[in-house]
């Protein structure tokens, strides 16, 4: 974070973080206060750690990241994870087809696993698959490495396909509620209108709104074409899971928290990613890696029979007209 991003924060943050003094003592200044958020969150330190940095005690470096997480949430949500207009999607939908050569797609979606250290009396809910306890973050992106959506804190032992229709994104999504734009054709030579699509791993069901790669190992050139493309978009949920993991390194460890504390650091920590990326860039490097993240594991649903046959379209669309000249090296 640049100084000048560093300052436009505090401001915004200032009204809601700032103390009173009283006849004992002063209060600890809103600088000092995001100095030490942001550092717990960026360095993954613990809270004894900054204790003995900043000679506060432990339960008030405690409340203070609670206050400041909350409000960093509160002030950042609406600027930094708005709900997208009709223009809005129509943008991603055109940077989604200029980077990733994807028409029509308007998001990427995945689930991480968020390390987390046992709850009490949790008992397996937040046990999963991998043998250690974590929440899940379920996350929606543009082209840009930026959420769009975010799901925080459904226990580990979920799938990502039971977390994301169980979303209210999923819900607004099916009754159209999203302002999504009407379908249009992708091809000048085929006039069928194509919906707009997220693009999803295997995890998530077909349908005409979800996008997924064809099943199996024996399958056809065009079918591996398809999955080709597809994984050229959906690298970029990938990506920005990368750049959120490396910039913001509380996720590098379990996080010793309580529930409801470790929901709002994870929400507090995207917020930033977006606020960060649109004002500051990133590095390259980061998207190559995502440390402390762990893959969410597979649910089944069927493919629906209207989303199998849009599948079909852009199948079709990859192998003539919209056909790159190097996808054929890249599936032998």
């Amino acid at each position: 974070m640049s100084v000048s991003s560093f300052d436009v924060l505090l401001c915004l943050l200032k009204p809601h973080i700032t103390g009173i003094d009283t006849n004992m003592r002063p209060c600890i200044s809103p600088e000092e206060k995001l100095f030490i958020t942001l550092r717990y969150l960026g360095s993954g330190c613990k809270f004894v750690d900054l204790h003995y940095s900043y000679r506060l005690g432990i339960s008030t470096i405690a409340e203070i990241i609670r206050e400041v997480c909350h409000f960093i949430w509160v002030v950042l949500k609406d600027m930094c994870l708005p709900q997208p207009t009709k223009e809005n999607w129509l943008k991603i939908a055109k940077d989604f087809h200029l980077r990733a050569n994807f028409p029509n797609c308007i998001g990427a979606v995945d689930g991480k696993h968020v390390r987390i250290i046992k709850p009490y009396n949790s008992g397996s809910l937040c046990y999963n698959y991998k043998h250690f306890f974590s929440v899940i973050l379920l996350g929606i992106c543009d082209s840009d490495y930026k959420f769009i959506y975010i799901d925080v804190g459904s226990y580990g032992k979920d799938c990502d396909s039971t977390i994301f229709t169980n979303s209210t994104f999923y819900q607004k999504l099916m009754n159209n509620d999203l302002q999504i734009p009407e379908p249009k054709p992708i091809s000048s030579t085929n006039p069928i209108p194509v919906p707009f699509v997220i693009v999803g791993d295997e995890a998530f069901g077909q349908t005409d709104k979800i996008m997924r790669p064809f099943g199996g190992s024996n399958l056809t050139k065009k079918k591996k074409i398809f999955n080709y493309r597809l994984s050229r978009a959906r690298r970029h949920i990938e990506c920005s899971f990368g750049i959120l993991a490396n910039k913001w390194q509380i996720f590098h460890r379990p996080i010793n928290v309580n529930l409801d504390l470790v929901s709002c650091i994870i929400k507090t920590c995207c917020a930033l990613h977006n606020y960060v990326r649109e004002r500051d860039g990133y590095k390259f490097e980061d998207t190559l890696s995502i440390p402390g993240f762990e893959e969410v594991p597979n649910g089944f649903q069927r493919a629906t029979r209207r989303g199998a046959s849009y599948r079909d379209v852009f199948a079709d669309y990859f192998t003539t007209e919209g056909q790159l000249s190097w996808q054929m090296s890249s599936i032998n």
